[in-house]
């Protein structure tokens, strides 16, 4: 299992910071996670009054939109350890750093929009269960155009966004028919 080095054949230029690698997980391991999310007292993704069509749970700190600032949440559960290591060693750095997790459900029909996480979280992993999906990326060049690569996110794959490519590139997943779970791993930048 090695991290992958480019996004799509023939992609001239890969985002700096960006790493993918399939099958960071086993068929076991993502029916467990996905059994254990589907037990989860989900809710709707609540952003400045508007409820997302995606439902998740956060662990360790959640970011509330309406004081603007990272807040505690209930703990890292126990059955996020073995993968919490796994993602360390995918992103080098460790576990101890990814203070933050959050389990999404993706329901037929729910994507995420154009976005960048907030500043007060720094390295971000995501790991994707059950189907695939299109990670898009995207930024503005100086002429103002768009510059635009994605990656299908296969089952039990994980990607990281570091450095320039979470700084300077907005992410987005659009909405797809069969259901999907992420879990996402971060860490803090600086102080919270």
């Amino acid at each position: 299992m090695s991290a992958q080095t480019s996004l799509l054949p023939g992609l001239a230029q890969v985002p700096a910071g960006l790493c993918y690698q399939e099958d960071l997980i086993s068929q076991k391991e993502e029916a467990e996670l996905a059994a254990w999310i589907a037990t989860l007292p989900l809710k709707p993704f609540e952003f400045h009054g508007y409820l997302g069509n995606r439902r998740i749970a956060s662990f360790g700190f959640r970011y509330d939109y309406t004081r603007a600032k990272v807040e505690p949440a209930p703990e890292i559960p126990s059955i996020l350890g073995e993968l919490r290591e796994k993602v360390a060693r995918f992103a080098r750095r460790p576990a101890q750093d990814f203070i933050q997790a959050m389990a999404t459900e993706y329901g037929p029909g729910a994507g995420i929009g154009w976005h960048r996480d907030k500043p007060q979280f720094g390295e971000i992993v995501g790991v994707s269960l059950l189907s695939a999906a299109r990670f898009r990326l995207r930024r503005r060049r100086e002429d103002t155009s768009w510059q635009r690569v994605s990656q299908i996110l296969q089952p039990r794959s994980a990607y990281l966004l570091s450095g320039a490519v979470r700084q300077d590139w907005e992410h987005s997943i659009p909405p797809r028919e069969q259901l999907r779970y992420s879990i996402t791993f971060r860490t803090l930048a600086g102080t919270i």
